[in-house]
């Protein structure tokens, strides 16, 4: 992986860069970014610049053979930790190195792709992933053996966030008393969910969405659209450079998931005074429940964005509205008025507690159905 072949972030690059040149290379970094803003890819090209101990800016001058492995992550040195979950194949206690063809194969094909897509790429999208224990026994095993080429060994682990307590309890351990030249980079989209303790010993750096420029230009130079499509493509992809490929491709979830919110509101608002309506409701619940957890979530999240930019609507800040609805006899503008200052908030809130319910395994349906009633009087607000 190529430092240019990263999208934008030039601050942290040359820190990184620098750091690596001066040999002042913190144990353990927390590298913290929204999805899309390319957190892996940065992280395997700082721990290329690292192992192969290479001077320039392309990742070279150093070890030529070095560099050559990392073009399809097989270095020995290098070492990766993410979510799992059992399939056909791993029946139990599953662990990253049960999948590290998938892994490389996935990260190859976009380093910028996010835990659904790597559920989706594993066809297991209605389970919940985590990092086990039985990771962190992998980690010490690994850091415990001499680097094969006499310098620095880095762990990687990509969302950090998704280990459970022992194996976080394991690898707090290794921060506190790091083997001899362990390169521990932690990957992580949301810093508040990564316990205390793990974050107070690593150096955090926090990447930014990418520029709307920065990603036309990639949909410019690597897929060859014309000046309005790219700029279109990355007004919609709002920094999120996975999300600009997904619209590109036609490939993501927007249109089912418009659907979904459509149905949703518009069952709400009609069972105001109508209790026939609130049956349009559970089986619009029902439906949602049947599309597994990871699957709810993102949906969810979906909702939230759509509401926001409703309100944003609402409130004559059409510059900032990208969502354009697809559905027929739906307009946004037409929505507006009802995501207002005096609903927005408890909006957001049974939103966030109905995905945080549903991330601890909380009946779906039960959690749905809920939220669904709580929206027909919140909708409804003046």
């Amino acid at each position: 992986m190529l430092f240019s072949e990263i999208l934008g972030q030039e601050p942290l690059k040359n820190h990184l860069i620098n750091t690596a040149l001066s040999g002042r290379i913190p144990h353990a970094q927390l590298f913290i970014g929204p999805e899309g803003s390319g957190t892996l890819a940065m992280a395997i090209a700082y721990a290329q610049f690292v192992l192969c101990q290479n001077t320039g800016f392309e990742n070279s001058g150093g070890n030529e053979s070095c560099n050559l492995k990392f073009q399809n992550l097989s270095h020995p040195d290098l070492h990766f930790i993410y979510p799992n979950v059992t399939n056909d194949d791993v029946k139990s206690k599953p662990k990253s190195a049960d999948f590290i063809l998938d892994w490389r194969e996935f990260v190859t094909k976009n380093p910028y792709g996010s835990l659904f897509d790597w559920y989706k790429h594993l066809g297991v999208q209605n389970k919940q992933g985590e990092i086990r224990v039985e990771d962190a026994q992998d980690i010490l095993k690994s850091l415990a053996l001499k680097s094969y080429e006499g310098g620095y060994k880095v762990m990687i682990v990509w969302m950090v966030d998704k280990m459970n307590i022992a194996a976080s309890n394991k690898l707090l351990k290794l921060l506190e008393e790091p083997p001899e030249k362990t390169l521990f980079i932690l990957i992580s989209e949301n810093e508040e969910d990564i316990i205390q303790t793990i974050r107070s010993r690593c150096q955090v750096l926090h990447f930014n969405a990418l520029p709307e420029s920065v990603i036309a230009k990639a949909m410019r130079e690597k897929y060859f659209l014309d000046e309005p499509s790219a700029l279109k493509v990355a007004h919609l992809s709002q920094g999120n450079y996975n999300r600009a490929i997904h619209i590109l491709n036609n490939d993501n979830d927007d249109s089912l998931f418009e659907k979904w919110f459509v149905d949703w509101v518009r069952a709400a608002y009609g069972a105001k005074g109508n209790p026939d309506a609130i049956q349009n409701l559970l089986s619009w619940s029902e439906e949602i429940a049947g599309i597994g957890r990871e699957g709810q979530k993102q949906f969810l999240g979906f909702c939230i964005d759509m509401f926001r930019q409703a309100l944003l609507l609402n409130y004559q800040t059409d510059k900032l509205v990208y969502i354009e609805p697809r559905v027929e006899g739906f307009k946004l503008d037409r929505f507006a008025p009802f995501v207002n200052g005096n609903n927005i908030t408890d909006i957001y809130k049974e939103l966030s507690d109905a995905i945080y319910h549903i991330e601890r395994n909380g009946n779906a349906k039960i959690i749905l159905t809920d939220l669904s009633i709580k929206l027909t009087r919140l909708i409804h607000k003046n």
